[in-house]
């Protein structure tokens, strides 16, 4: 079951949420084709950005598309002329009003498109294809990921017979719900054919469903940063002169007192109250050196 559904439509609306937002009637096919066609032209003329999905949000009058991209510099241009050109073929594909938002990925390594399209090009320019998938394991678990495997199948290594090899590092539940495993599929055009690499990145457990992750996230938002109730925030603590010592009192309260006989010092007093000693009790209690003898024993 894991290796036969896409782990997103897997798990619509507990890990994952859908990458097109957005309702219609009678529009409905020719939104679904406007979404393929902005999805392709956005892949094509972008390649070495590195982007890693779309969403799109409709309204009536205006779409707006989100671009995760690991290369946000090479989609916006040079003074913003890439972003401005791709907003405006973008208008003319849908005849609509476009907000473009172009979103950096901050960790790369454990995004599953993207680390497809990495092994995918690394087998493209002649690449041995298990030192490209040891390499993305590898950078990917380095990266914090609980759990990642990678496939290629295809003529792998310029074989007469096709073939499917994967490899796999770590845990990857593809069964569990509740597990957020992100998925990556891309093709490699050799000049032997196509290679296909999907990639799973297992990132750990998820609780609750994913809007009320997003209600959550929003309240987080609202009350100002991550400050939890009843503590005080950054600015709200003592200075560090007026805040008491640590530990000093319970050390000296609660420490049981130690005799002579255990091997602890006992307590002095106060040097005011203690009596000087005379020269003849200084006398009495030193003890009188031993006696050696001439042969050690």
């Amino acid at each position: 079951m894991g290796q036969k559904i896409n782990p997103h439509g897997f798990r619509l609306g507990i890990t994952t949420d859908h990458r097109s937002r957005w309702y219609a009637d009678k529009l409905y096919s020719n939104y679904i084709g406007e979404d393929v066609k902005i999805r392709r032209m956005l892949t094509k003329g972008l390649e070495r950005a590195g982007i890693s999905s779309v969403e799109i949000e409709r309204t009536r009058d205006r779409v707006r598309v989100d671009i995760f991209t690991a290369r946000p510099g090479i989609v916006i241009g040079r003074n913003g002329a890439e972003a401005e050109r791709v907003r405006s073929d973008l208008e003319k594909l849908t005849g609509k009003q476009v907000q473009l938002n172009i979103l950096e990925v901050k960790n790369p390594e454990t995004d599953a498109q993207l680390v497809a399209q990495g092994v995918a090009e690394q087998l493209a320019s002649r690449v041995q294809f298990r030192r490209a998938m040891r390499k993305a394991q590898q950078s990917a678990m380095r990266s914090g990921a609980r759990g990642i495997r990678i496939q290629c199948s295809g003529r792998l290594g310029g074989a007469e017979m096709s073939r499917s090899e994967f490899y796999r590092e770590g845990q990857v539940p593809l069964h569990t719900l509740r597990a957020d495993i992100d998925y990556g599929f891309h093709e490699a055009k050799t000049t032997f054919g196509r290679i296909g690499v999907k990639v799973w990145i297992y990132k750990g457990d998820v609780s609750g469903t994913h809007a009320e992750r997003a209600a959550q996230k929003a309240a987080r938002n609202a009350t100002g940063g991550r400050s939890r109730p009843g503590r005080p925030g950054r600015g709200e603590r003592p200075a560090r002169g007026d805040r008491p010592e640590r530990g000093g009192r319970r050390r000296t309260e609660g420490a049981p007192e130690l005799t002579r006989a255990e091997g602890a010092p006992a307590e002095v007093a106060p040097a005011e109250s203690a009596p000087e000693p005379t020269p003849a009790e200084v006398g009495a209690t030193a003890p009188a050196p031993a006696e050696t003898s001439g042969q050690e024993g």
